[in-house]
């Protein structure tokens, strides 16, 4: 007959949490394993959109451009101004949007290195914990002994008085 052992109740609440522990961390593993999915199927999104986008303005221009020609519009009187204008403001309005994608970029980049540093802090605040309640236990321990230490001493010399 094989005889079982009743867990103590440390080791219960020791079991409870690592139980807890390790199913926070497989549900977490589970969202993982997704990321990469869903970070290329919003990729591929996005270039889709971008692909769509392109594909709409060049097939509107080159419908204007053929009902112009169809029509034999005039040639615009300030053409030569309005390209040079309409160059400039595009300059401009690429270089913000490279101004902005790279700020974006600069605060994703710290957001990663906040949560570093909050990784950091996390690891040393349960090693700060760790430590004290390490020490507490100890001192307590050590106040208990003393305690016990001192009944048995006054406990002997009840013992010795009570002889005399």
């Amino acid at each position: 007959m094989v005889e079982k052992t009743i867990p103590t109740k440390d080791e219960r609440a020791v079991d409870v949490y690592d139980t807890m522990r390790d199913n926070l961390i497989r549900t977490v593993d589970e969202f993982a394993k997704a990321q990469p999915q869903y970070s290329q199927s919003i990729s591929n999104l996005q270039l889709d959109y971008i692909q769509t986008t392109k594909n709409m303005i060049q097939t509107s221009f080159s419908a204007q451009k053929q009902l112009a020609n169809t029509l034999n519009v005039p040639s615009v009187p300030y053409g030569e101004v309005f390209t040079r204008q309409s160059n400039e403001v595009t300059n401009n309005l690429v270089r913000s949007v490279s101004i902005n994608n790279q700020l974006t970029i600069n605060a994703l980049d710290a957001a990663r290195e906040n949560l570093k540093i909050y990784n950091r802090t996390v690891d040393t605040l349960s090693d700060f914990y760790t430590n004290m309640a390490k020490a507490w236990t100890t001192f307590y321990t050590q106040q208990q002994q003393q305690f016990a230490q001192q009944q048995q001493q006054f406990a002997q010399q009840q013992q010795q008085f009570t002889r005399q």
